[in-house]
């Protein structure tokens, strides 16, 4: 902006300031906080938002942005990348950034970020004036080659512009102009913040909820499991902190605390320091005497407690965030703690509480029948009513829930186009809460995607309207031979692609990125359709459009659990690459398959599906041998299962009923549990997995012992006997000697 604008601009900054000042102490009077969208050109919304961040008394501002304007504090800055690292605080003014030149609008950041923000604050949303009618520069992120951002459509921007346009509630500033401040409305409580209820029992806690939150975490019993729900602030970290600090003062010894990030805890860890003035808090532990809380990443609490370092008799841990963690490492802490507690966001901006029910729930219920639950309602940073949390939802989506079908009609398929859902809001909840409520980890930027991401396709059942199922797939590969080559040398990585460059990647594959792969990214259905076989329809249909859109292979990745593997394979999949790892999405190794629908496409899945096979019995020797012994066999179970030969049944039989060492027959074995696969003996069964575990992956003797719950190396062994007689039987002919 030249000097002779600002010289314009600045007398009606200052007063346009105030105004919203004003705003935000009436607010405040009545708990609740606002949303200021400032449009106009760059340089007069940073003047104008630079007028309101000086013109008021704010204790915790913060401005969001790539780059901060001159002037600023360094820490009063955050990139949107590292929204996630302000978790757990507070703010009373932010100012995000969406017009200046680089900079856009991040859904996952702007999700963070709203909860941080307390009674009487303010959201500073800067746009363009015309925002929507072209993408910004976070579509970046979206533009997956050949795509460039400007290619894009940008109709999910266009709908947060029309519904912030509708939203009553909303001060406009259009810079360098005055604002336009709405009515306050009058369902917004004139009350001041939630105060201690005098007659409460905890003088420690804000509400009844809170109170009754931390009286069932401290008097939880044994094998009892504890499940906390609520919505963002309604203080059930804090809960969990006033909890330790009552358990510490109790006398218990130690306390291990969990979440996905250390900054989802630290209103956890703040409290108790507050209750705890004694104590004295080293980074992720906090020390009262000998008496201590201590933070584990879930990775390593997962390797601890399978080590049996961490649980047992007595032990105690308290999980936030849960619906944000892998449903497989919940399973494992379940199991290993006899006191285990599990806070969860019902409607988070990474991950939903829905979704945590849908994966981890049913679990908790056989393993725990006896588990509780405790939903907090009531909120603790802002009134119940408090506009800006109802204006968030809407817009993000984060309230979004499955519609239910008015009435039992068959289902029937639809291509659903990302341009009708942009135009019907009603559809476009109905169909997201469905992916909200399958998959725990769904994001505002998914919607996004959902939206604008190139190459996306929606394939949907509805039932009176309602969306039952849907699936959403992603189109990859078809680059040149050239680029291909580059790509699976690892001298250019394209943007997107995932499935296809991996391939080219681990498995050397060019014609994975040459040939056309169609990429199912999420499949979910609804709970009241589950079992009637519509996930199989969903996946057929979705096969038969992509033959007729001339794609070679119909592909899917997923965390490797032995049902996901049985149904992908009952559809005609076959297995192309296991990741190495673990997935940090799934807590599970990253399970790739693919339907031939060309015969270029199975020829390349066969040759692909070949070589895995070939190099499994290696993996599992080395970088898999902590694999699941189930999820082992059932890759096995793909490969090529012949019958035993009468040498592999004689050195089979001298181990089971002989005393022959069992590892010095350990190729006949190995046949034996390929040919025992081949004849349809389960994945789970023990005795399988058992010569899977010993066999294939080379566990220990201190580990089978510890599996069996058996003492030592002479039980084990005989429980490979016994293991090695069952299979033989279970795999012979009738007849058969």
């Amino acid at each position: 902006m030249s000097l002779l604008e600002q010289q314009i601009v600045e007398p009606v900054l200052k007063p346009s300031a105030e105004q919203v000042v004003a705003r935000a102490a009436e607010l405040e009077r009545r708990c609740c906080r606002g949303l200021v969208w400032l449009t106009g050109e760059a340089g007069a919304c940073r003047h104008a938002a630079l007028a309101l961040w000086q013109g008021g008394s704010w204790q915790s501002p913060l401005w969001v942005a790539p780059e901060a304007p001159r002037g600023l504090v360094e820490g009063d800055c955050l990139a949107p990348g590292r929204a996630s690292t302000r978790l757990g605080g507070e703010q009373d003014l932010l100012v995000l950034d969406a017009v200046s030149e680089g900079a856009g609008f991040d859904p996952d950041a702007f999700g963070a970020l709203a909860g941080t923000l307390r009674a009487g604050g303010l959201l500073v949303l800067m746009t363009p004036p015309d925002w929507g009618a072209r993408p910004d520069a976070d579509y970046a992120r979206l533009a997956e080659y050949p795509f460039r951002p400007e290619q894009l459509s940008a109709r999910y921007l266009a709908r947060l512009a029309g519904l912030l346009d509708a939203a009553p509630e909303v001060i406009r500033w259009p810079a360098p102009g005055a604002p336009f401040l709405p009515p306050l409305l009058e369902q917004l409580p004139r009350v001041p913040a939630p105060a201690v209820d005098p007659a409460s029992a905890d003088p420690d806690c804000l509400t009844d909820d809170q109170a009754e939150a931390v009286a069932r975490l401290v008097r939880q019993r044994r094998r009892r499991p504890l499940v906390i729900t609520a919505d963002r602030g309604r203080g059930k970290s804090a809960a969990l902190g006033i909890a330790c600090a009552r358990l510490l003062a109790a006398g218990e010894a130690e306390i291990l605390v969990t979440a996905p990030r250390p900054a989802a805890v630290e209103s956890l860890f703040e409290r108790l320091a507050t209750l705890c003035p004694a104590g004295e808090r080293h980074g992720l532990d906090f020390l009262l005497g000998d008496r201590r809380v201590r933070f584990v990443a879930p990775d390593e609490l997962t390797r601890l407690a399978q080590a049996g370092a961490a649980g047992g008799a007595g032990a105690r841990l308290l999980v936030d965030e849960a619906a944000a963690i892998p449903a497989a490492l919940l399973g494992v802490w379940l199991s290993a703690f006899p006191r285990i507690a599990f806070a969860t966001t019902v409607h988070g901006y990474e991950g939903s509480g829905r979704g945590f029910a849908v994966r981890f729930l049913p679990r908790l219920t056989r393993e725990a029948p006896e588990w509780q639950g405790l939903h907090l309602g009531e909120p603790i940073r802002w009134a119940a009513d408090d506009p800006l949390e109802g204006l968030v939802n809407r817009l993000l989506l984060l309230d979004a829930e499955p519609v239910p079908a008015a009435s039992a009609m068959a289902p029937a398929w639809q291509r659903v186009m990302p341009a009708e859902l942009a135009r019907d809001e009603t559809r476009l909840r109905a169909l997201f809460g469905l992916l909200v409520q399958a998959h725990y980890r769904t994001t505002p930027a998914d919607l996004r995607r959902l939206l604008d991401g190139p190459g996306v396709g929606i394939g949907a059942l509805v039932s009176d309207e309602s969306p039952v199922g849907v699936v959403l797939t992603g189109d990859e590969g078809g680059f040149d031979t050239e680029l291909a080559e580059r790509v699976a040398r690892g001298e250019r990585r394209p943007r997107g692609h995932l499935m296809a460059q991996s391939l080219a990647a681990h498995a050397g594959s060019r014609e994975a990125l040459t040939a056309r792969l169609r990429r199912v990214v999420r499949i979910a259905v609804a709970s009241s359709h589950r079992r009637a076989g519509l996930g199989r329809w969903l996946i057929e249909q979705e096969a038969e459009q992509a033959s007729r859109d001339g794609v070679d292979l119909l592909g899917a990745s997923f965390g490797a659990e032995p049902g996901l593997i049985a149904f992908w394979r009952s559809l005609g999949f076959v297995t192309l690459r296991l990741g190495l790892t673990r997935e940090t999405a799934t807590g599970e190794h990253a399970l790739m398959v693919a339907r031939p629908l060309t015969k270029r496409g199975e020829a390349l899945a066969a040759e692909l599906a070949t070589r895995f096979q070939r190099a499994l019995p290696g993996l599992l020797a080395f970088e898999l041998r902590e694999l699941s012994p189930e999820v082992a066999a059932a890759l096995l179970s793909e490969g090529e299962g012949p019958a035993l030969d009468a040498a592999d049944r004689r050195d089979v039989t001298d181990v089971a009923i002989g005393h022959r060492e069992p590892a010095l027959a350990r190729p006949a074995l190995q046949a034996l549990v390929r040919h025992a696969l081949a004849r349809g003996v389960p994945v789970d069964d023990e005795s399988l997995c058992l010569l899977v575990a010993w066999g294939f992956q080379g566990a220990s003797t201190e580990r089978l012992a510890a599996r069996l719950g058996l003492s030592g190396r002479r039980e084990v062994t005989a429980r490979l006997r016994q293991a090695a007689a069952e299979l033989l039987a279970a795999a012979s002919p009738a007849g058969a000697g």
